[in-house]
C-alpha cells in the first residue's frame, strides 16, 4: 500500500501535530465535485487529552470535518465521499466512478476501494442522491472482481498480507450475500458457493488474531485496514458467528490501540509503517480512529478509511476500552504484550506450508523466503500465476536458479545462508513493552530479528508528544520505497529496555547483501528540535524537553547533526560506523525535578561503552548491562526479553496463547472467549451520554 494523499500546510504552534504531503494510490474522478464542495483543506486541531465529550458529540464533529473538507484524492476517498453523504453531503459521482474504474481495472488496494462502494451500497443504494446508473454498475463490479489468487486473471493486486487477506475474505463474504444467487463473472460461481470459500478463511483468520495478535503488530498504518474488514463482517456478515467474532477482535485491536496511545498518537513500536507515518502524528492512519472513539488524534483525514466506517456502523466500544484510552494521569503504565507466532511451532499450530491455505496464512506474516516456507511459497508463484505479479519480481528474476535448486533439493540449504537479507520481510512473534508516564512513553520491540534485513519494522522510539519523538534506524537507499532512508530499517538493531530507559544496539554485517548490496554505513537518528521546547547538548548526551516531559538520548559513536536540505535538516543526527550502541532515558518534571537536575544526574551518571555493549548506571533505574551476544541486565539481574504473556497490564493479565481475555478499569470490564464468541461487557459507549450497562 502507499501512503495518503495532499500538501500539508506548516504549523505555526510548535506543539501541533504537522501536516505533510506523500505520494497516494490516487483515484482520478472525470467528472468535477459538485457546486459548493470545498476547494483546500483546513488544519484540524490535535487533541492531546482527552475531550469530555460523547461518542454522538465526536461523531458529529467528524461528520462536519468532512463537510469542510475536498475530497481526498487516495483511494480512502469513497469512504469520506460516503461519509459526506452520511452528513447530509451531496454525492460526487465522479470519485465512485473513479473507485469503480479502480476496482475493475484490479490496481493494488482495489480491495480497499471495494470494501468503499460495499459500504455505499448497503448504505445508500436506495438513496435518491445516487443515480440509478451508478447503483447499476456498482453492482457489475463486484459481480465482476477477482477475489482470491486462485481465481482467473493476471494482476499485480497484494492479495496476502494479514490486512489484505481478511479485507479480500470478507468482500468475498458480503458480496456473496449481496447477491446469493446470481452468478460471478470471473469464476461462474454463485454468491452462496463465494461465502461457503470465505466463511473459513473468515473465522481461521479471527481465530489467529485472537489468540496470538497481529504480525502487523501495533501498526499505525494497517491496524486501519484491519478494521475496516472487520467492521463490515459487524455490520453486514448477517451470520451470527461471525459478527460476534468480528466484534470480540475488533475489541481486541481497539484495545492494542488504547494500551499504546500516548497525547493522540499511537506512538509505539509498529510491525509496519511508514517515514510520514513515523514522523508526523497527523499522517497516521489511526488519528481520525482515535480522536473519534476517545477524544484525542484529529480528524486529519489522511488515509483513514476506519472513521467513516465507524461513524456509520453499529460497533459499540466497550466502556472499559475507552476508560484505558483515557487513563492518562496514571504515574506510570507498563505494558508487556507478545503477539504472533513463531515458525517453528508450524506443526502445534496445525499449519502445514505445502497445503496452499495454510501457506496463504503463513503469508500474512510476509513468510516468502525462510528455509521452511520457501517450498510452499514457490507452489503458491506457480499455482496462481505470481512469478508476473509486480511484487514478486525480486523472484522472478531468479526464477530459474530458483527453480534448479528446487531440483537438486538444495533449496532450503541455500534460503537458510541468505535468509538474513532475503527474509527482511518477515515478522515472526514479537515481545514487546510500552512505558508510559503522562509526559513521556518508551516503547519497543526486544530482541527482535537482531542483525537481519529489516523492511518496514519500527522497533523503537521514545515520545513526549504528537511530533515530539526519537528514534533511530540504520538507513536504506533513498530512492528504495522500503527498506528507505527513514522507513523500516536496513539491518535490524538489537535492543532492550528496562521501563524508561531503552538501549540500541547496532551491528551491520560485513558480508554484502543479496538484495540490498550497497549499504550506508552509518546509523541516525530522528530529534526534531523544532517539535521540542528545548534542546541541549551536554557531555556527549542530547537532552530534550516537550512541557514536563524529559528526553536523555546518548550514541556511543560522535553523533553530528545533517546539514542535507530538506525536512530532515536540523532535524536528523548521524553517527558514522558499523557497530554502534544507542542509550534513551525518558523523565519528567514530577519524579527528577527540574529539566537541568534531569540533565546534571545523568550527564554525570556512570557509563561504559564497549564496542557492542554498555553499562550504565541510570539514576532513576539503577545499573542496566547490555550487549549484542550478552543479557540485559537489571542491577545484577537477568531480565527474560521473550515469552512474554498475550498481555501483562495493569487492567488485567492474559497467557499466550490467549483463550480469554479478561480486562478491568474504573468499575468497568470486559470478558472475550473466541470459541464461544463469548463478550461480556460491563457497559458500552452509546450514541449520547454516560455507558450504559
Amino acid at each position: 500500500m502507499s501512503e495518503g494523499d495532499g500538501a500539508g500546510a506548516k504549523r505555526s504552534d510548535p506543539h501541533a501535530a504537522s501536516a505533510h504531503p506523500f505520494s497516494p494510490y490516487v483515484l482520478a474522478p472525470k467528472r468535477p465535485a459538485p457546486v459548493g464542495f470545498p476547494e483546500t483543506r483546513g488544519v484540524e486541531p490535535h487533541a492531546e487529552l482527552p475531550a469530555s465529550t460523547t461518542f454522538a458529540e465526536r461523531r458529529a464533529e467528524f461528520l462536519a470535518s468532512v463537510l469542510r473538507a475536498p475530497t481526498p484524492s487516495h483511494v480512502s476517498a469513497v469512504f469520506h465521499e460516503v461519509a459526506r453523504l452520511e452528513a447530509g453531503g451531496a454525492a460526487h459521482t465522479g470519485v465512485f466512478e473513479a473507485a469503480l474504474d479502480y476496482v475493475d481495472a484490479r490496481l493494488d488496494c482495489a480491495d480497499f476501494v471495494l470494501h468503499g462502494i460495499l459500504r455505499l451500497l448497503l448504505h445508500f443504494g436506495d438513496d435518491p442522491r445516487l443515480p440509478r446508473p451508478l447503483v447499476e454498475r456498482a453492482n457489475r463490479t463486484i459481480l465482476g472482481f477477482k477475489y482470491w489468487p486462485d481465481e482467473p486473471g493476471r494482476d499485480s493486486m497484494c492479495t496476502w498480507t494479514e490486512n489484505h487477506e481478511i479485507l479480500f475474505a470478507s468482500a468475498a463474504w458480503i458480496a456473496g450475500r449481496m447477491h446469493p444467487d446470481s452468478v460471478f463473472a470471473n469464476t461462474g460461481e454463485t454468491g452462496l458457493r463465494k461465502q461457503e470459500v470465505a466463511r473459513a478463511r473468515i473465522l481461521r483468520w479471527l481465530d489467529l488474531r485472537f489468540r496470538t495478535g497481529f504480525s502487523e503488530w501495533l501498526s499505525n498504518v494497517y491496524y486501519d485496514e484491519d478494521l475496516v474488514a472487520l467492521l463490515a463482517l459487524v455490520d453486514f456478515a448477517g451470520d451470527a458467528e461471525i459478527e460476534r467474532r468480528a466484534e470480540v477482535v475488533t475489541d481486541v485491536l481497539l484495545l492494542d490501540l488504547a494500551l499504546h496511545s500516548f497525547r493522540g498518537a499511537f506512538s509505539s513500536t509498529h510491525g509496519r509503517s511508514y517515514e510520514t507515518s513515523q514522523k508526523w502524528a497527523a499522517e497516521e492512519s489511526t488519528t481520525d480512529t482515535c480522536r473519534l472513539l476517545f477524544g484525542t488524534g484529529s480528524f486529519a483525514r489522511r488515509e483513514n478509511m476506519a472513521a467513516p466506517c465507524l461513524a456509520l456502523s453499529r460497533y459499540r466500544l466497550p466502556a472499559v476500552i475507552h476508560a484505558i484510552a483515557t487513563d492518562v494521569g496514571r504515574p506510570e503504565t507498563v505494558v508487556r504484550q507478545r503477539m504472533g507466532i513463531r515458525l517453528e511451532d508450524l506443526a502445534a499450530l496445525g499449519l502445514d506450508p505445502l497445503d496452499a491455505e495454510d501457506m496463504m496464512v503463513l503469508l500474512t506474516l510476509e513468510a516468502y523466503a525462510h528455509p521452511r516456507t520457501i517450498e510452499g511459497f514457490l507452489r503458491l508463484l506457480d499455482r496462481f500465476g505470481w512469478w508476473e505479479n509486480d511484487f514478486f519480481s525480486p523472484f522472478a528474476r531468479v526464477r530459474k536458479l530458483l527453480e534448479r535448486l528446487r531440483r537438486f533439493g538444495l533449496l532450503a540449504t541455500v534460503i537458510r545462508f541468505l535468509e538474513a537479507d532475503i527474509a527482511r520481510n518477515l515478522r515472526t512473534e514479537v515481545n514487546v513493552v510500552t512505558y508510559r508516564t503522562p509526559d513521556a512513553q518508551l516503547s519497543s520491540a526486544l530482541d527482535w530479528r537482531p542483525g537481519k534485513g529489516g523492511d518496514q519494522q519500527h522497533i523503537w522510539r521514545a515520545s513526549l508528544g504528537p511530533d515530539a519523538v526519537c528514534f533511530t534506524t540504520h538507513p536504506g537507499s533513498r530512492r528504495a520505497r522500503s527498506p528507505g532512508y527513514w522507513t523500516g530499517t536496513a539491518t535490524l538493531p538489537r535492543v532492550g529496555q528496562i521501563e524508561n530507559v531503552l538501549v540500541a544496539i547496532y551491528s551491520i554485517p560485513r558480508r554484502p547483501f543479496f538484495l540490498y548490496p550497497n549499504r550506508n554505513l552509518f546509523t541516525h537518528v530522528w530529534f526534531p528540535r523544532d517539535r521540542f521546547d528545548e534542546v541541549v547538548e551536554r557531555g556527549g548526551w542530547y537532552f530534550a524537553r516537550r512541557g514536563d516531559g524529559f528526553l536523555a538520548l546518548r550514541s556511543r559513536r560522535p553523533a553530528v547533526w545533517s546539514e542535507a536540505q530538506g525536512e530532515d535538516r536540523g532535524r536528523e543526527l548521524v553517527a558514522a560506523g558499523r557497530d554502534h550502541v544507542f542509550v534513551c532515558e525518558v523523565g519528567r518534571r514530577a519524579s527528577d525535578g527540574s529539566f537541568e537536575r534531569f540533565i546534571e544526574r545523568i550527564a554525570r551518571a556512570e557509563l561504559w561503552f564497549g564496542r557492542r555493549s554498555v553499562r550504565y548506571r541510570s539514576p532513576s533505574r539503577g545499573l542496566v548491562e547490555f550487549g549484542w551476544w550478552r543479557p540485559l541486565r537489571h542491577e545484577g539481574r537477568t531480565v527474560p526479553m521473550r515469552g512474554f504473556p498475550r498481555y501483562d497490564t495493569p487492567y488485567g493479565r492474559v497467557e499466550f496463547p490467549a483463550r480469554e481475555i479478561a480486562i478491568a478499569h474504573a468499575g468497568h470490564a470486559l470478558r472475550l472467549r473466541f470459541d464461544e464468541g463469548l463478550r461480556e461487557s460491563s457497559g458500552s459507549m452509546p450514541l449520547d451520554g454516560e455507558p450504559i450497562a
